[in-house]
């Protein structure tokens, strides 16, 4: 599985929001030049991630977005999934269970490989929180260019 670039710009501008997380509400514009992003297509991965409950936006001069939680309560799962959909390498091992069953489901020889990979990915995934990812940002630079 790939993410695509909504999948990863989304995880790098929730990093942003939990290293800011008690600085409150962080401008998109902020995010887009420290991540060097496009301003409009983080408006529309925040739209989704406002839907989905992840993110808060605040109006005002100080207005942006905050995280809806802590970070220690946000994985990087949570954010794949609102943006990439469910985790499956391949359809028939989905997430999501599908009307659809694979011609080949009574007999697959490989169905087994797929779900472990998508088992893997999950573990990692949802074991990874925006907590985590920040905890070691001493080591890291944030700058805006």
């Amino acid at each position: 599985m790939r993410l695509s670039t909504k999948g990863e710009y989304g995880v790098r501008a929730m990093a942003v929001l939990a290293y800011e997380f008690k600085n409150g509400a962080t401008p998109l514009r902020v995010i887009a030049e420290r991540e060097h992003l496009s301003e409009l297509y983080l408006e529309q991965i925040f739209r989704e991630l406002k839907k989905d409950g992840l993110v808060n936006s605040v109006r005002g001069p100080k207005g942006g977005y905050i995280l809806s939680k802590s970070p220690e309560n946000i994985t990087v799962g949570d954010v794949v999934r609102v943006l990439e959909g469910p985790l499956a390498p391949v359809e028939c091992v989905s997430e999501e269970e599908t009307k659809e069953l694979c011609s080949k489901e009574s007999c697959c020889l490989t169905k087994f490989v797929w779900a472990k990979l998508r088992d893997s990915m999950s573990k990692v995934l949802d074991e990874i929180t925006f907590a985590d990812i920040i905890k070691d940002l001493s080591k890291v630079e944030l700058e805006v260019e």
